[in-house]
């Protein structure tokens, strides 16, 4: 960990919502006028778009049925670690992105003076900007940990999005209807691959997050595999869990959260709606403090 150059993960399971904690952060860079350094956990799979299908099919044949985007097997758990470290140590790191579209291709190609980047392939890697305040992270493995990697370590602050599960899995059915033409069996046999990796890589995560965030239905999710459409957020609840509640000024979050209460020491339930708002108020001073103690680290520094 580094107060000098700190380094934030946001991490959560496909289709959880990290967006709208993104969004947030962003919210809070533009305001504290701070400059993020921004890497894209998909940028950190070790396989792009083709040789993933092709070393699904080999794994499959060779009777692995679980290999998925979640596992060691196409990630680069140690890149990601080695990126927070580097980072922490000396202000600058390598980054690439992941293409996602033909349109992200266009961009990317002329950014790199390149003609064949295409959808699904990565862009060469490169240094990040000079003189960023932090390092912004979002995916799947922002605190990933295995016998041969820690990532968590290395980071300042860890922020968890993890829906309940039912809830999730009808976020993914809907998103992969919409944007990417799956059929709902098809999305179904891909969360049934993923699911030991899902298991040992992504939910230990949620156990050393600072502050998680967790949206629950309030209505019937029982069969998410029917469901017509995905609860709104005004058909939730979001459970904001501090893994360290000293210094959290409960009573001001319930004074300005409409809606709001406490069901444990260190946990507080805002309505679906104020999610993003919640993210701000919550976020926004820890935010401050991290830059404040930075520049004035700087300043002793120079």
């Amino acid at each position: 960990m580094s107060r000098q150059h700190p380094v934030i993960a946001v991490t959560g399971s496909s289709g959880a919502g990290t967006t709208t904690a993104k969004k947030a952060f962003e919210v809070i860079f533009r305001r504290e006028q701070i400059k993020a350094a921004v890497i894209e956990g998909d940028s950190m799979h070790s396989l792009d778009r083709m040789a993933f299908r092709v070393a699904a099919a080999e794994a499959a044949k060779a009777g692995h049925n679980t290999f998925s985007h979640f596992g060691p097997e196409a990630n680069h758990f140690d890149k990601i670690e080695e990126t927070f470290k580097v980072y922490g140590e000396t202000g600058m790191c390598k980054r690439r992105y992941y293409v996602h579209s033909d349109a992200e291709a266009a961009d990317h190609n002329k950014h790199f003076g390149l003609t064949d980047l295409k959808a699904g392939l990565f862009t060469p890697w490169e240094d990040i900007e000079e003189n960023s305040d932090l390092l912004f992270y979002e995916g799947l493995h922002g605190m990933v940990k295995t016998d041969k990697v820690d990532a968590a370590q290395y980071v300042d602050l860890k922020i968890g999005v993890v829906p309940v599960v039912n809830l999730e899995w009808i976020q993914k059915i809907h998103r992969d209807k919409a944007e990417r033409g799956y059929s709902a069996e098809a999305t179904v046999d891909t969360i049934l691959r993923r699911m030991p990796d899902y298991i040992n890589f992504i939910t230990p995560q949620f156990t050393w997050t600072d502050i998680n965030f967790q949206r629950v239905a309030t209505v019937d999710t029982s069969n998410p595999f029917i469901a017509r459409d995905i609860p709104t957020s005004d058909e939730s609840f979001v459970v904001i869990r501090f893994r360290v509640p000293k210094g959290v000024d409960f009573p001001y979050l319930l004074d300005m959260i409409d809606g709001s209460f406490m069901s444990r020491a260190n946990t507080i339930v805002v309505p679906g709606g104020k999610m993003s708002f919640a993210m701000e108020i919550i976020l926004a001073p820890i935010m401050h403090d991290l830059i404040q103690n930075k520049r004035n680290l700087d300043r002793r520094v120079a």
